[in-house]
């Protein structure tokens, strides 16, 4: 009984936890998978082809927003980054999850696009402003001005928790990971995400009719 598969959206301030509870996800159901970009950004060391990055020329990267393959796509320090479509699409034709780390602007575009009615949204909100910042500082991977930067752009990403389907929290690593299992297990189960009910409920009207007398 195969159902339609979900294209789920994770978004948050950075810091707040939205990477964290991808994979925390991922460990929980390991049919989740996370939706591989492509980046017009040469491979790092160690990086694979299709498994990292689909690694792409500016032109080809160019032709393919063109011609409509891509579900979101931006340009993040001089480099250009989006979803293609087909993966995705293949996966949620065969029941499989998909999971976006995205920002709010990625999230509104997949929303938008052919893979709308696909969509689950959950935004991440952290407990406080001040513990966002400790939490950044906590990693020792920034220095002072990229810290400064990225919360001076939370408030902006903080602005759009209207749009999502739900929003959380994150006080709680375990507690928030237990909303997110909730979230899922739910969306999973409604109506609309089974095609398979309505033959099944037209087997069970045969039966009726089988024991009229």
């Amino acid at each position: 009984m195969i159902r339609r598969g979900l294209a789920v959206i994770l978004s948050s301030p950075s810091g707040a936890g939205k990477s964290t509870m991808a994979r925390r996800l991922m460990a929980w159901d390991q049919t989740l998978r996370f939706s591989i970009s492509a980046t017009t950004r040469p491979p790092r060391p160690g990086e694979v082809e299709g498994r990292h990055y689909y690694f792409r020329t500016r032109e080809q990267f160019g032709k393919m927003v063109l011609d409509g393959e891509m579900l979101e796509h931006a340009e993040v320090f001089g480099n250009h980054y989006g979803s293609p479509f087909a993966p995705v699409a293949e996966a949620l034709d065969a029941g499989r999850d998909v999971i976006f780390d995205i920002d709010w602007q990625g999230g509104q575009q997949i929303r938008n696009s052919r893979l709308g009615g696909d969509v689950v949204s959950i935004f991440i909100l952290p407990p406080s402003i001040a513990e966002l910042e400790r939490r950044l500082r906590a990693r020792g991977q920034d220095a002072d001005d990229v810290i400064a930067g990225r919360m001076a752009k939370s408030e902006a990403e903080i602005s759009h928790w209207a749009e999502y389907d739900y929003v959380l929290v994150n006080d709680d690593a375990d507690a928030c990971e237990a909303r997110l299992q909730t979230i899922l297990t739910a969306e999973r189960l409604r109506r609309d995400r089974q095609p398979w009910l309505t033959d099944h409920v037209r087997s069970l009207n045969v039966e009726f009719r089988e024991r009229m007398p």
